[in-house]
């Protein structure tokens, strides 16, 4: 997983909460380019989710995206991803914000 940036939130009286911006590279196989992958991960995992850069056809969705929450709750959504038939891979490099 590559990681942009670590930070800590924590409200009072309680134990900080270690939150990290984690960008992605996913690879949708045809038969999910229609399944709204992104929304349901925000929603079953209440990830912040980000689309940085995306390339759709009918043979293949390729998707840049960034999510933001609890470390071990974005490994959780990267192995649902995958069990759907995600390929994930990390952003080695942060071409996108040059």
């Amino acid at each position: 997983m590559a990681q942009k940036q670590t930070h800590t939130k924590a409200a009072s009286g309680t134990h900080p909460t270690q939150i990290q911006t984690t960008r992605l590279w996913l690879m949708y196989p045809p038969k999910l380019i229609t399944t709204p992958l992104i929304w349901q991960l925000g929603d079953k995992f209440k990830l912040v989710t980000n689309v940085r850069q995306a390339s759709v056809t009918d043979e293949i969705g390729i998707v840049c995206l960034e999510i933001e929450g609890q470390r071990a709750v974005i490994k959780d959504a990267i192995k649902w991803l995958e069990g759907m038939g995600v390929s994930v891979e990390p952003v080695e490099i942060n071409v996108i914000e040059s």
